[in-house]
């Protein structure tokens, strides 16, 4: 189960606005740092390709309140908001892909609008380990999707948490990808000790 050749870390969105003070935080989002990094440097040493996912919307998009979306203003382009959370290790080769960058159309997959899965398919990436934030709307909808494009998915646990508008939210939404075909795991199960 562990990261290897031929499979690509997804880190979904640890952004400041979902992160502790931000627009939208999730509670807890900054929890998830210290293990999405030694996730991203237990990659980079051995080759394993990273994708970083964010939201980049323009200041009228369509999913904030006044477009008549549910969301407050939030991930605003160039914006701190915006900006990955300040202690996030990001690798020198890693790819971020921007998302819901059109004022029209919202992504909560870091797949829709985006060339991430033709990049996967360039590297012949075959498993994906998925994690970020939030579990139940941006990380399980990566993760539909890459199943849906026939990847093998691994959703890493300890390295994501959850908006939960209702209290069971995030559990619905791994028991979700599980039944889907999705693997939970954790990020000691997917390095190699």
């Amino acid at each position: 189960m562990s990261l290897t050749t031929g499979d690509a870390l997804i880190i979904v969105d640890v952004q400041n606005d979902f992160c502790e003070g931000g627009a939208l935080a999730v509670s807890g989002g900054d929890d998830v740092v210290p293990v999405i990094n030694a996730l991203s440097r237990y990659c980079e040493n051995r080759h394993i390709p990273v994708y970083f996912s964010r939201d980049w919307h323009p200041s009228d998009h369509v999913s904030f309140k006044a477009q008549g979306g549910p969301w407050p203003p939030h991930c605003v382009q160039s914006e701190r908001g915006a900006a990955f959370h300040p202690d996030l290790y990001i690798p020198e080769r890693a790819v971020i892909v921007s998302k819901g960058t059109a004022p029209d159309k919202d992504a909560y997959s870091a797949f829709e609008g985006t060339d991430l899965l033709h990049k996967l398919r360039e590297q012949s990436i075959l498993r994906v380990f998925v994690c970020g934030l939030a579990t139940d709307y941006c990380v399980k909808s990566t993760a539909l999707d890459a199943l849906n494009k026939g990847f093998e998915v691994f959703v890493i646990t300890d390295g994501m948490r959850g908006v939960n508008v209702q209290p069971d939210d995030s559990r619905h939404a791994l028991e979700e990808l599980e039944n889907k075909g999705a693997f939970l795991t954790t990020s000691y199960e997917v390095v190699e000790s």
